[in-house]
């Protein structure tokens, strides 16, 4: 019995040993995981050796009837990944706030509209004259693929480097203001 024991205990470190990481192993493409520390509602990635590769995310687009949208349709940029609704209250004063991050960085917005009726959404943002586009996922599916990450958590954002890491999460609204200066770090980091 003491042998199967110890046979069992040395089989289950090689297993362990086997499937350790090292710190190559993000830049080889883990996956992203979501964990929020001590129950934080803003978190950064830092060192970009320490982000996990973004799923592939992607739905049905709100603007464009008929096509799919995503965020591997924007490799090679930082892509700001919003999940809103438009009976969201902060989403509200957010929605513009986007819109204006994408005119002043270059970044691609790309929301995900969830609990929400098309026509709503489509007026709410044609009302505040947003061109970004979103996934329209009223039961939040497409989340699913965010191993983790609160689905009931509206609004919140996803930022992206230009890998296709996670770079930071925000479970609250947030303002230009946050996420200008860490657009723009990314985007330095590729040069």
């Amino acid at each position: 019995m003491r042998r199967i024991a110890i046979a069992v205990a040395a089989a289950l470190l090689l297993l362990v040993a086997g499937c350790s990481t090292t710190k190559d192993a993000v830049d080889e493409g883990t996956n992203f995981e979501f964990v929020a520390p001590g129950g934080q509602t803003t978190i950064l990635y830092d060192p970009p050796s320490s982000r996990g590769r973004a799923p592939a995310i992607s739905g049905p687009s709100l603007l464009h009837d008929g096509q799919t949208v995503g965020v591997s349709d924007y490799h090679g940029k930082v892509v700001v990944l919003n999940i809103w609704g438009s009976w969201c209250g902060p989403c509200r004063v957010e929605a513009p706030e986007l819109q204006s991050l994408q005119e002043q960085t270059g970044a691609v917005v790309l929301g995900i509209d969830v609990r929400d009726d098309r026509s709503a959404a489509t007026d709410f943002v044609r009302d505040r004259s947003i061109t970004f586009d979103s996934i329209f996922d009223p039961p939040g599916r497409s989340l699913a693929a965010l191993s983790g990450y609160p689905r009931n958590t509206v609004p919140s954002t996803i930022v992206i480097d230009p890998q296709g890491r996670v770079a930071a999460v925000y479970l609250t609204s947030i303002r230009v203001s946050e996420l200008a200066p860490l657009v723009k770090r990314l985007q330095a980091e590729q040069a």
